[in-house]
Protein backbone atom coordinates (compact mmCIF):
# COMPACT_ATOMS: atom_id res chain seq x y z
CA UNK A 1 0.00 0.00 0.00
CA UNK A 2 2.95 2.23 1.16
CA UNK A 3 4.27 1.81 -2.86
CA UNK A 4 0.77 2.56 -3.73
CA UNK A 5 0.75 5.51 -2.00
CA UNK A 6 4.09 6.81 -3.16
CA UNK A 7 2.82 6.56 -6.59
CA UNK A 8 0.08 8.79 -6.20
CA UNK A 9 1.87 11.35 -4.19
CA UNK A 10 4.23 11.41 -7.08
CA UNK A 11 1.84 11.69 -9.31
CA UNK A 12 0.15 14.68 -7.64
CA UNK A 13 3.67 16.12 -7.26
CA UNK A 14 3.96 16.28 -11.68
CA UNK A 15 0.44 17.63 -11.68
CA UNK A 16 1.54 20.84 -8.94
CA UNK A 17 4.05 22.49 -11.06
CA UNK A 18 1.41 22.12 -14.94
CA UNK A 19 -1.23 23.49 -12.05
CA UNK A 20 1.13 26.24 -10.92
CA UNK A 21 1.37 27.64 -14.72
CA UNK A 22 -2.49 26.38 -15.86
CA UNK A 23 -4.10 30.16 -16.18
CA UNK A 24 -7.79 31.16 -14.38
CA UNK A 25 -9.19 30.35 -17.67
CA UNK A 26 -8.20 26.61 -17.83
CA UNK A 27 -8.82 26.41 -14.11
CA UNK A 28 -12.52 27.63 -13.87
CA UNK A 29 -13.44 25.52 -16.95
CA UNK A 30 -12.33 22.84 -15.35
CA UNK A 31 -13.95 23.49 -11.37
CA UNK A 32 -17.49 24.13 -13.98
CA UNK A 33 -17.32 20.91 -15.40
CA UNK A 34 -16.70 19.77 -12.00
CA UNK A 35 -19.78 20.69 -11.02
CA UNK A 36 -21.72 20.19 -13.90
CA UNK A 37 -20.74 15.70 -13.60
CA UNK A 38 -21.61 15.75 -9.84
CA UNK A 39 -25.56 16.93 -10.67
CA UNK A 40 -25.36 14.47 -14.06
CA UNK A 41 -24.37 11.80 -11.72
CA UNK A 42 -26.14 12.42 -9.06
CA UNK A 43 -27.73 8.97 -9.21
CA UNK A 44 -24.32 6.88 -8.74
CA UNK A 45 -23.48 9.32 -6.23
CA UNK A 46 -26.39 8.70 -3.82
CA UNK A 47 -26.12 5.02 -4.69
CA UNK A 48 -22.57 5.12 -3.36
CA UNK A 49 -23.92 7.13 -0.20
CA UNK A 50 -26.48 4.14 0.54
CA UNK A 51 -24.24 2.22 1.05
CA UNK A 52 -21.91 3.67 3.14
CA UNK A 53 -25.32 4.96 5.32
CA UNK A 54 -26.58 1.33 5.66
CA UNK A 55 -23.05 0.37 6.95
CA UNK A 56 -22.96 3.41 9.45
CA UNK A 57 -26.31 2.00 10.49
CA UNK A 58 -25.10 -1.39 11.04
CA UNK A 59 -21.92 -0.40 13.12
CA UNK A 60 -24.29 2.08 15.50
CA UNK A 61 -22.94 5.51 13.79
CA UNK A 62 -24.04 8.45 15.75
CA UNK A 63 -26.41 10.31 14.66
CA UNK A 64 -24.31 13.17 14.55
CA UNK A 65 -21.90 11.42 12.14
CA UNK A 66 -24.83 9.91 10.06
CA UNK A 67 -26.10 13.44 9.25
CA UNK A 68 -22.20 14.68 8.42
CA UNK A 69 -22.34 11.36 6.40
CA UNK A 70 -25.37 11.84 4.80
CA UNK A 71 -25.71 13.05 0.90
CA UNK A 72 -28.91 13.88 -0.41
CA UNK A 73 -30.02 15.93 -3.75
CA UNK A 74 -29.85 18.93 -1.89
CA UNK A 75 -26.47 18.29 -1.08
CA UNK A 76 -25.71 17.54 -4.26
CA UNK A 77 -26.80 20.74 -5.77
CA UNK A 78 -25.34 22.84 -2.74
CA UNK A 79 -21.70 21.13 -3.60
CA UNK A 80 -21.98 21.69 -7.35
CA UNK A 81 -22.91 25.50 -6.53
CA UNK A 82 -20.26 25.63 -4.36
CA UNK A 83 -17.91 25.00 -6.95
CA UNK A 84 -19.78 27.21 -9.28
CA UNK A 85 -18.82 29.88 -7.45
CA UNK A 86 -15.07 29.04 -6.05
CA UNK A 87 -15.25 29.24 -10.10
CA UNK A 88 -16.28 32.94 -9.82
CA UNK A 89 -13.93 33.64 -7.49
CA UNK A 90 -10.58 35.77 -8.60
CA UNK A 91 -7.49 33.70 -9.03
CA UNK A 92 -5.25 34.56 -6.02
CA UNK A 93 -2.19 32.51 -7.75
CA UNK A 94 0.09 35.66 -9.46
CA UNK A 95 -1.31 38.53 -7.22
CA UNK A 96 1.15 41.24 -6.30
CA UNK A 97 0.40 41.10 -2.92
CA UNK A 98 2.82 44.14 -2.09
CA UNK A 99 5.81 46.00 -4.25
CA UNK A 100 8.55 48.74 -3.37
CA UNK A 101 11.05 49.84 -5.30
CA UNK A 102 14.87 49.95 -3.78
CA UNK A 103 17.09 53.23 -3.47
CA UNK A 104 19.40 51.35 -5.81
CA UNK A 105 16.49 50.74 -8.55
CA UNK A 106 15.30 46.89 -7.74
CA UNK A 107 12.07 46.64 -8.01
CA UNK A 108 11.01 44.18 -5.18
CA UNK A 109 7.60 42.26 -5.94
CA UNK A 110 5.88 39.52 -3.19
CA UNK A 111 3.89 37.49 -5.54
CA UNK A 112 1.20 34.87 -4.50
CA UNK A 113 1.85 31.30 -5.62
CA UNK A 114 0.53 27.89 -4.82
CA UNK A 115 1.67 25.55 -2.03
CA UNK A 116 2.01 22.59 -4.30
CA UNK A 117 0.33 19.36 -2.79
CA UNK A 118 -2.03 19.62 -0.49
CA UNK A 119 -2.86 16.67 1.55
CA UNK A 120 -6.15 16.38 3.68
CA UNK A 121 -6.96 13.55 5.87
CA UNK A 122 -10.71 14.09 7.43
CA UNK A 123 -13.56 11.66 8.74
CA UNK A 124 -17.14 10.78 7.77
CA UNK A 125 -17.91 14.18 5.34
CA UNK A 126 -17.85 13.22 1.43
CA UNK A 127 -18.45 17.13 0.85
CA UNK A 128 -14.72 17.35 1.72
CA UNK A 129 -13.67 15.89 -0.94
CA UNK A 130 -15.29 18.03 -3.67
CA UNK A 131 -14.88 21.62 -1.52
CA UNK A 132 -11.17 20.33 -1.20
CA UNK A 133 -10.96 19.56 -4.82
CA UNK A 134 -12.20 23.08 -6.12
CA UNK A 135 -10.16 25.08 -3.34
CA UNK A 136 -6.91 23.18 -4.35
CA UNK A 137 -7.73 23.36 -8.32
CA UNK A 138 -8.43 27.15 -8.31
CA UNK A 139 -5.36 27.87 -5.42
CA UNK A 140 -3.15 25.73 -8.17
CA UNK A 141 -2.45 22.84 -6.04
CA UNK A 142 -2.97 19.05 -6.50
CA UNK A 143 -4.44 17.52 -3.75
CA UNK A 144 -4.51 13.93 -2.26
CA UNK A 145 -7.56 13.17 -0.15
CA UNK A 146 -7.98 10.69 2.88
CA UNK A 147 -11.32 10.28 3.78
CA UNK A 148 -12.85 7.69 6.33
CA UNK A 149 -13.50 4.24 6.01
CA UNK A 150 -17.13 5.22 6.64
CA UNK A 151 -17.44 7.31 3.72
CA UNK A 152 -15.18 5.55 1.26
CA UNK A 153 -18.16 4.10 -1.25
CA UNK A 154 -19.13 7.69 -1.18
CA UNK A 155 -15.67 9.78 -1.50
CA UNK A 156 -14.43 7.28 -4.13
CA UNK A 157 -17.44 8.37 -6.58
CA UNK A 158 -16.81 11.61 -6.07
CA UNK A 159 -12.97 11.57 -6.48
CA UNK A 160 -13.54 9.25 -9.45
CA UNK A 161 -15.87 11.96 -11.34
CA UNK A 162 -14.01 14.90 -10.13
CA UNK A 163 -10.96 13.30 -11.71
CA UNK A 164 -12.19 12.49 -14.69
CA UNK A 165 -14.28 15.55 -15.16
CA UNK A 166 -11.26 17.69 -14.81
CA UNK A 167 -9.63 15.89 -16.29
CA UNK A 168 -11.54 15.81 -19.46
CA UNK A 169 -11.57 19.69 -19.09
CA UNK A 170 -7.71 19.95 -19.41
CA UNK A 171 -6.93 19.34 -16.05
CA UNK A 172 -3.31 17.28 -15.60
CA UNK A 173 -3.61 13.97 -14.50
CA UNK A 174 -3.32 13.48 -10.54
CA UNK A 175 -4.44 16.51 -9.88
CA UNK A 176 -7.37 15.45 -7.85
CA UNK A 177 -6.61 12.24 -6.14
CA UNK A 178 -8.08 9.91 -3.27
CA UNK A 179 -5.37 8.06 -1.68
CA UNK A 180 -5.34 4.12 -1.77
CA UNK A 181 -6.61 2.30 1.23
CA UNK A 182 -8.72 3.05 3.72
CA UNK A 183 -7.28 2.06 6.96
CA UNK A 184 -5.21 4.05 9.79
CA UNK A 185 -1.80 3.09 8.40
CA UNK A 186 -2.55 4.55 4.95
CA UNK A 187 -3.23 8.16 7.39
CA UNK A 188 0.18 7.64 9.57
CA UNK A 189 2.06 6.89 5.88
CA UNK A 190 0.57 10.08 4.50
CA UNK A 191 1.92 12.19 7.40
CA UNK A 192 5.39 10.88 6.39
CA UNK A 193 5.50 11.85 3.03
CA UNK A 194 7.93 14.41 3.22
CA UNK A 195 9.05 15.79 -0.07
CA UNK A 196 5.63 15.08 -1.53
CA UNK A 197 3.28 16.84 0.39
CA UNK A 198 3.99 20.01 1.36
CA UNK A 199 1.07 20.61 3.73
CA UNK A 200 -1.14 18.61 5.39
CA UNK A 201 -4.49 19.54 6.45
CA UNK A 202 -6.76 17.07 8.98
CA UNK A 203 -10.55 17.69 9.02
CA UNK A 204 -12.47 16.21 11.77
CA UNK A 205 -12.74 15.25 15.68
CA UNK A 206 -10.32 15.84 18.18
CA UNK A 207 -8.40 12.49 18.33
CA UNK A 208 -7.62 12.80 14.43
CA UNK A 209 -6.48 16.28 14.67
CA UNK A 210 -4.20 15.13 17.90
CA UNK A 211 -2.84 12.90 15.97
CA UNK A 212 -1.43 14.51 12.70
CA UNK A 213 -0.38 17.63 14.84
CA UNK A 214 1.82 14.90 16.93
CA UNK A 215 2.86 12.41 14.14
CA UNK A 216 3.62 14.16 10.93
CA UNK A 217 6.46 14.78 9.32
CA UNK A 218 5.19 17.48 7.11
CA UNK A 219 4.29 20.79 7.36
CA UNK A 220 0.55 20.71 9.29
CA UNK A 221 -2.37 23.50 9.25
CA UNK A 222 -4.48 22.21 12.41
CA UNK A 223 -8.14 22.45 12.03
CA UNK A 224 -9.56 22.54 15.53
CA UNK A 225 -12.48 21.77 17.19
CA UNK A 226 -15.29 23.79 17.82
CA UNK A 227 -16.13 24.19 21.54
CA UNK A 228 -17.78 27.50 20.50
CA UNK A 229 -19.85 29.94 23.28
CA UNK A 230 -22.30 32.61 22.88
CA UNK A 231 -22.36 35.15 25.94
CA UNK A 232 -25.82 37.27 26.59
CA UNK A 233 -24.41 40.39 28.14
CA UNK A 234 -26.45 42.42 30.95
CA UNK A 235 -27.27 44.42 27.86
CA UNK A 236 -28.54 42.32 25.55
CA UNK A 237 -31.53 42.44 24.02
CA UNK A 238 -33.09 39.15 25.16
CA UNK A 239 -35.18 38.15 22.22
CA UNK A 240 -31.99 38.70 19.84
CA UNK A 241 -30.39 36.47 21.89
CA UNK A 242 -33.10 33.93 22.07
CA UNK A 243 -32.90 34.11 18.37
CA UNK A 244 -29.32 34.12 18.19
CA UNK A 245 -29.28 31.37 20.73
CA UNK A 246 -31.80 28.79 19.53
CA UNK A 247 -29.79 29.14 15.78
CA UNK A 248 -26.23 28.90 17.09
CA UNK A 249 -27.07 25.56 18.86
CA UNK A 250 -29.83 23.56 16.85
CA UNK A 251 -29.84 24.47 13.47
CA UNK A 252 -26.96 21.83 12.80
CA UNK A 253 -25.89 20.68 16.33
CA UNK A 254 -23.49 18.25 14.59
CA UNK A 255 -20.97 21.09 13.04
CA UNK A 256 -17.59 22.48 14.67
CA UNK A 257 -19.33 25.97 14.60
CA UNK A 258 -22.29 25.08 16.30
CA UNK A 259 -22.47 26.27 20.00
CA UNK A 260 -21.64 24.24 22.74
CA UNK A 261 -21.84 26.20 25.87
CA UNK A 262 -24.28 29.44 26.94
CA UNK A 263 -22.98 31.80 29.60
CA UNK A 264 -25.23 34.11 30.50
CA UNK A 265 -24.50 37.38 32.39
CA UNK A 266 -25.96 37.15 36.00
CA UNK A 267 -28.17 40.32 35.89
CA UNK A 268 -30.30 39.05 32.78
CA UNK A 269 -29.97 35.16 34.10
CA UNK A 270 -33.77 34.65 35.93
CA UNK A 271 -35.06 36.75 32.99
CA UNK A 272 -33.54 34.98 29.89
CA UNK A 273 -32.22 31.54 31.03
CA UNK A 274 -36.04 30.09 31.47
CA UNK A 275 -37.23 31.70 27.90
CA UNK A 276 -34.11 30.30 26.62
CA UNK A 277 -34.65 26.74 28.10
CA UNK A 278 -38.39 26.53 27.16
CA UNK A 279 -37.15 27.21 23.52
CA UNK A 280 -34.28 24.32 23.70
CA UNK A 281 -36.43 21.79 25.37
CA UNK A 282 -39.09 21.97 22.45
CA UNK A 283 -35.74 21.32 20.04
CA UNK A 284 -34.83 18.36 22.37
CA UNK A 285 -32.10 20.38 23.91
CA UNK A 286 -30.33 18.88 27.21
CA UNK A 287 -29.18 21.45 29.60
CA UNK A 288 -25.89 21.09 31.57
CA UNK A 289 -25.71 24.16 34.32
CA UNK A 290 -23.16 25.69 36.77
CA UNK A 291 -24.90 25.77 40.49
CA UNK A 292 -26.32 29.09 39.69
CA UNK A 293 -27.52 27.65 36.14
CA UNK A 294 -29.25 25.37 38.44
CA UNK A 295 -30.97 27.44 41.12
CA UNK A 296 -32.75 28.87 38.36
CA UNK A 297 -33.20 25.59 36.43
CA UNK A 298 -33.53 22.68 38.75
CA UNK A 299 -34.45 20.42 35.81
CA UNK A 300 -30.51 21.15 34.45
CA UNK A 301 -27.75 18.32 34.98
CA UNK A 302 -25.24 19.25 37.43
CA UNK A 303 -22.15 20.75 34.63
CA UNK A 304 -18.60 19.17 35.71
CA UNK A 305 -15.35 20.63 34.87
CA UNK A 306 -15.23 18.14 31.27
CA UNK A 307 -18.52 19.71 30.35
CA UNK A 308 -16.84 23.21 30.15
CA UNK A 309 -14.17 21.59 27.68
CA UNK A 310 -16.72 19.21 25.62
CA UNK A 311 -17.54 19.71 21.96
CA UNK A 312 -20.77 17.73 22.20
CA UNK A 313 -21.93 17.72 18.38
CA UNK A 314 -25.49 16.92 20.00
CA UNK A 315 -28.04 18.71 21.44
CA UNK A 316 -26.75 18.69 24.42
CA UNK A 317 -26.02 22.50 26.06
CA UNK A 318 -23.51 23.52 28.95
CA UNK A 319 -24.92 26.99 30.77
CA UNK A 320 -22.77 29.37 33.18
CA UNK A 321 -24.13 32.65 34.78
CA UNK A 322 -21.00 34.61 34.57
CA UNK A 323 -20.44 38.11 36.53
CA UNK A 324 -18.87 40.59 34.09
CA UNK A 325 -17.59 40.28 30.60
CA UNK A 326 -13.92 39.65 31.95
CA UNK A 327 -15.37 36.56 33.85
CA UNK A 328 -16.87 35.27 30.27
CA UNK A 329 -13.40 36.07 28.27
CA UNK A 330 -11.22 34.55 31.06
CA UNK A 331 -14.10 31.05 30.32
CA UNK A 332 -13.99 31.42 26.93
CA UNK A 333 -9.56 31.77 26.97
CA UNK A 334 -9.29 28.75 29.66
CA UNK A 335 -11.82 26.47 27.84
CA UNK A 336 -12.39 27.00 24.49
CA UNK A 337 -11.08 25.91 21.29
CA UNK A 338 -10.34 29.17 19.74
CA UNK A 339 -12.97 28.57 17.05
CA UNK A 340 -15.73 30.80 17.14
CA UNK A 341 -17.41 32.97 20.07
CA UNK A 342 -20.15 35.12 19.95
CA UNK A 343 -21.27 38.10 22.37
CA UNK A 344 -24.87 39.36 22.45
CA UNK A 345 -25.02 43.43 23.46
CA UNK A 346 -26.54 46.48 22.98
CA UNK A 347 -23.53 47.87 24.41
CA UNK A 348 -20.83 48.94 22.35
CA UNK A 349 -17.94 49.13 25.13
CA UNK A 350 -18.32 45.45 26.01
CA UNK A 351 -18.67 44.52 22.66
CA UNK A 352 -15.40 46.05 22.25
CA UNK A 353 -13.97 44.41 25.29
CA UNK A 354 -15.08 41.26 24.80
CA UNK A 355 -13.68 41.25 20.63
CA UNK A 356 -9.92 42.49 21.98
CA UNK A 357 -9.69 39.71 24.84
CA UNK A 358 -11.23 36.63 23.63
CA UNK A 359 -8.66 34.65 21.82
CA UNK A 360 -10.41 32.66 18.86
CA UNK A 361 -10.68 32.69 15.14
CA UNK A 362 -13.79 34.16 14.69
CA UNK A 363 -15.65 36.66 16.42
CA UNK A 364 -19.50 37.73 16.52
CA UNK A 365 -21.39 40.78 17.49
CA UNK A 366 -25.05 39.87 17.90
CA UNK A 367 -25.38 37.48 15.26
CA UNK A 368 -24.76 33.03 16.12
CA UNK A 369 -21.83 31.44 15.49
CA UNK A 370 -23.17 29.59 12.50
CA UNK A 371 -21.68 32.02 10.41
CA UNK A 372 -18.18 30.91 10.63
CA UNK A 373 -18.07 29.39 7.61
CA UNK A 374 -16.26 30.15 4.38
CA UNK A 375 -19.52 29.86 2.36
CA UNK A 376 -21.32 32.49 4.18
CA UNK A 377 -17.69 34.72 4.49
CA UNK A 378 -17.92 34.84 0.75
CA UNK A 379 -14.73 32.79 0.17
CA UNK A 380 -16.53 30.10 -1.94
CA UNK A 381 -16.45 26.40 -0.61
CA UNK A 382 -13.77 25.80 2.72
CA UNK A 383 -10.84 23.75 3.21
CA UNK A 384 -11.18 23.88 7.26
CA UNK A 385 -11.39 26.00 9.88
CA UNK A 386 -7.82 27.00 11.21
CA UNK A 387 -7.87 27.37 14.75
CA UNK A 388 -3.76 28.01 14.88
CA UNK A 389 -2.08 31.39 14.70
CA UNK A 390 0.07 30.83 12.05
CA UNK A 391 -0.21 31.18 7.99
CA UNK A 392 -3.94 30.68 8.61
CA UNK A 393 -6.74 31.24 10.70
CA UNK A 394 -10.61 31.05 10.55
CA UNK A 395 -12.40 29.78 7.56
CA UNK A 396 -9.66 28.34 5.03
CA UNK A 397 -10.60 29.44 1.30
CA UNK A 398 -8.37 30.05 -1.69
CA UNK A 399 -5.84 32.76 -0.58
CA UNK A 400 -5.42 30.65 2.65
CA UNK A 401 -4.11 27.57 -0.01
CA UNK A 402 -1.36 29.87 -1.10
CA UNK A 403 2.21 31.24 0.07
CA UNK A 404 4.31 33.23 -1.66
CA UNK A 405 7.88 34.36 -3.42
CA UNK A 406 9.37 37.81 -3.88
CA UNK A 407 10.68 38.38 -7.71
CA UNK A 408 12.61 41.11 -8.13
CA UNK A 409 13.50 43.03 -11.17
CA UNK A 410 16.86 44.83 -11.75
CA UNK A 411 18.91 46.49 -14.53
CA UNK A 412 21.66 45.41 -14.06
CA UNK A 413 22.41 46.05 -10.35
CA UNK A 414 24.99 44.27 -8.22
CA UNK A 415 25.68 44.29 -4.69
CA UNK A 416 28.92 46.38 -3.69
CA UNK A 417 30.88 45.84 -0.07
Amino acid sequence: MREELIQAAERARRAALALANLGRREKDRAILAMADALEAREEDILKANALDMERGEREGLSPAVLDRLLLNPKRIREMASGLRHVASLPDPVGEVMEGWTLPNGLVVTKVRVPLGVMGVIYEARPNVTVDAAGLCVKSGNACLLRGSASAYNSNSVLARILDESGAAAGLPEGSVQLAPGTDHETAREMMRLHGYIDALIPRGGESLIRTVVEEAQVPVIETGIGNCHVYVDRAADLEKALRILVNAKTQRPAVCNAAETLLVHEAVARDFLPMAARALKERGVELRGCEKTRQILPEAKPATEEDWYREYLDLILAVKVVGSVQEAVEHINRYGSKHTEAIVTEDLSAARAFTQAVDSAALFVNASTRFTDGGEFGFGAEIGISTQKLHARGPMALKELTTYKYVVWGDGQVREG
